[in-house]
């Protein structure tokens, strides 16, 4: 397997009913298998589609997210795996700090059902809740118009997008509008989980005091890492889904969407955001 994040392709260009032949560049999806190590016992976990590159952060993002590691010192070494005495970057082995492989209910298929609802947004919420995450402070307080000066640092920053036009991105920025860290990727969760496995590794979970931006809209799956990562404001730019606004809600994250040009709406937590004027309404 390549390492290569990009790769060029021949296409044909069709404009004004003329056909001519290009190079076209492409974002690179490869799948990625993470297996957990615990004593003598090994287990594959998931195989994700994912762009190249940061690699240690995504695997370490994702087993956090998940619960299944809470620093990172649950785990001693992450390696990839060689097989026939080549190096393969298609697989990547996580050894774990205990000696017994840990339950790994949540990765088992099942359906989530309960005599009331059946599967519902607020058996997943519930769930959640169930997780002990630590609770996101009440703060920071920020202006709108450091919120609307963040996609624009995020496209500076896109070099992977910029040449190929076809990948996701999570950014984290401080308080000041500083770009801490950035990482894309094909999937948007990945692109998360990337962030976090960064963060988590640096010491930098959890993200009390900083805005998260994403380049897509929010899911449920997006704001739920968010949130195990203490997130206190979420930005997408584009829509959130009704169930990615009920985590926000219920969890205490200022979620705001369709961030574009100098506006934005918040949906969630306007009280993290600066007002200069009595709000109105329609």
């Amino acid at each position: 397997m390549s390492r290569l994040n990009k790769s060029k392709q021949s296409i044909w260009k069709v404009e004004d009913n003329q056909i001519t032949r290009k190079k076209d560049i492409l974002a690179t999806e490869e799948p990625l298998e993470i297996l957990l190590r615990a004593g003598d016992e090994q287990k594959t976990l998931a195989i994700t589609m994912r762009t190249p590159g940061n690699d240690y952060d995504l695997a370490a993002g994702f087993l956090y997210n998940e619960g299944i590691i809470h620093s990172k010192n649950d785990f001693t070494n992450m390696t990839y795996c060689v097989d026939a005495k080549q190096q393969e970057y298609n697989s990547l082995r996580v050894q774990l700090t205990v000696d017994s492989m840990p339950h790994l209910h949540q990765f088992e298929r099942h359906i989530f059902t309960n005599s009331a609802c059946g599967v519902c947004g607020t058996t997943m919420l519930d769930d959640l809740s169930q997780r002990n995450i630590p609770t996101i402070p009440s703060g920071p307080i920020v202006e709108p118009s450091l919120i609307t000066s963040l996609p624009d640092k995020l496209r500076q920053s896109q070099a992977l997008f910029e040449s190929t036009g076809g990948l996701h991105a999570a950014a984290l920025f401080d308080l000041d509008g500083n770009l801490l860290a950035v990482r894309e990727d094909v999937g948007r969760h990945n692109a998360l989980d990337k962030l976090i496995g960064w963060g988590l590794l640096n010491d930098q979970i959890p993200f009390h005091n900083k805005i998260l931006l994403v380049s897509g809209r929010a899911s449920y799956e997006i704001l739920q890492k968010s949130y195990v990562a203490g997130v206190p404001i979420f930005c997408a730019v584009s829509a959130p889904s009704s169930l990615a606004v009920d985590v926000a809600e219920r969890f205490g994250i200022t979620l705001i969407g369709f961030l574009r040009g100098n506006r934005f709406n918040v949906y969630t937590g306007i009280e993290r955001i600066q007002a200069t004027e009595p709000a109105l309404t329609n």
